[in-house]
């Protein structure tokens, strides 16, 4: 019943070399979920996973820094050799399938179905697999967007997604062991309470009595050492970096 986290991609607002947008593979009681999709993210998963035994795929917002390799995942199911022996549940904000086969010039989302079962997310939502629940909370963004608690064992993982400083964040790390928590701006913008400041992160870790930080998401503004080092000061406990194929064990 361990839990662990594997980083993908940590990358904002797009991947660079050898660092992918934000994705995620958690994996505990005998279940493997890819958290966020981001670009360059499914090749990722690919070096710690075989996308056909995923579990479930769960999504915190449709900005493409996110979700922008569900394309590379349809084709690699549909047509790449991994296709699962029954659709992948994805749990994501309303809209997700659309914007799939939108994109794909698709007339409508009946060809996902063969491949992928959409899900939409909603505040308190709740999904399990295996001895892994996912339970959603919703986050302030300039989107729908969704904060993640997962618990396996005894074991609790908080994931901010992207979120602005908000009551949300605090409850969904309340006494988790580690909080995933993105670091992604220098400073607020007058009137803009969309992602955190490493003080605005370091300051939810410490709020929630979280056992440990792992900073993600930093954006062009930061490096992610400074980011961390800055976090780490406002939270006052074991604080990291997080890197792209790093497991930790929760």
């Amino acid at each position: 019943m361990s839990l662990t986290l594997t980083v993908l991609g940590t990358a904002s607002p797009h991947p660079g070399p050898d660092r992918p947008c934000s994705g995620y593979l958690v994996r505990g009681g005998g279940a493997e979920v890819w958290v966020d999709a981001g670009p360059g993210t499914f090749a990722e998963l690919q070096r710690h996973t075989d996308p056909a035994r995923l579990d479930a795929v769960w999504i915190s917002h449709l900005h493409a820094d996110h979700s922008a390799d569900l394309l590379s995942a349809v084709y690699g199911l549909a047509y790449g050799g991994l296709t699962p022996e029954a659709p992948l549940p994805v749990y994501a904000p309303a809209g997700c399938a659309d914007r799939v086969a939108g994109f794909l010039g698709r007339p409508d989302t009946g060809f996902l179905k063969e491949v992928l079962d959409v899900r939409a997310l909603s505040d308190g939502h709740v999904a399990r697999h295996g001895g892994l629940t996912l339970t959603a909370r919703a986050v302030t963004h300039d989107v729908e967007a969704y904060g993640l608690r997962v618990v396996a064992g005894g074991r609790v993982l908080a994931y901010s997604g992207d979120s602005g400083p908000c009551a949300a964040l605090t409850e969904l790390a309340h006494d988790a062991d580690l909080f995933l928590c993105e670091a992604d701006i220098d400073a607020h913008r007058e009137g803009e309470q969309v992602h955190l400041t490493p003080e605005d992160a370091g300051s939810a870790a410490r709020a929630a009595g979280a056992g440990a930080l792992l900073v993600t998401h930093v954006g062009p503004t930061l490096t992610p050492e400074a980011a961390t080092a800055r976090a780490a000061l406002a939270f006052g406990g074991p604080t990291a970096t997080a890197r792209v194929g790093a497991t930790t064990a929760v």
